[in-house]
């Protein structure tokens, strides 16, 4: 499966070496991982818990980095999302396209970070230090990322 959801962590190079094993017509692998910053506009982050609906995520998931493979011509993709309660510095997601050439790979996984960070069904929680806890929305700099792939409507 090219998409998995789930509280335990991943290893990059063990992923990358599954998905591309034996396939000689890959070019070039873009690999993105997202990590816990450690702060929060200069206040200390104690933990980022992300929450999800089991099943409609990874069914949203599965739509979507089919869409990238098509739209991408990519031999092969992966997104692993993590949920659960977070530590700064602890991994939260990989994705990794792979196509016989380059600009396909690099803009297959732009695309798929750029819909994990506005429009998949994750919901996101910062605790600061202080005890404050807030829940968080998509930034405007990430929207207007993904305003390049997607429309408002979508």
């Amino acid at each position: 499966m090219a998409v998995r959801v789930s509280t335990a962590d991943f290893d990059i190079s063990a992923e990358m070496a599954k998905l591309t094993e034996g396939d000689a017509g890959i070019g070039g692998v873009a690999l993105f991982v997202g990590k816990v910053r450690g702060d929060v506009q200069g206040e200390p982050l104690a933990s980022l818990t992300l929450e999800h609906y089991p099943g409609m995520t990874e069914a949203e998931l599965e739509r979507i980095e089919a869409e990238a493979r098509e739209r991408f011509k990519l031999s092969a993709s992966l997104i692993v999302h993590r949920v659960g309660e977070l530590k700064p510095g602890d991994n939260i997601v990989l994705v990794i396209a792979c196509a016989p050439h380059r600009q396909d790979a690099f803009s297959g996984a732009e695309y798929l970070m750029d819909y994990l960070k506005t429009r998949a069904p994750f919901w996101k929680k910062e605790a600061l230090s202080g005890g404050r806890a807030d829940w968080v929305d998509a930034r405007e700099s990430d929207d207007e990322a993904a305003s390049a792939w997607f429309s408002k409507s979508e």
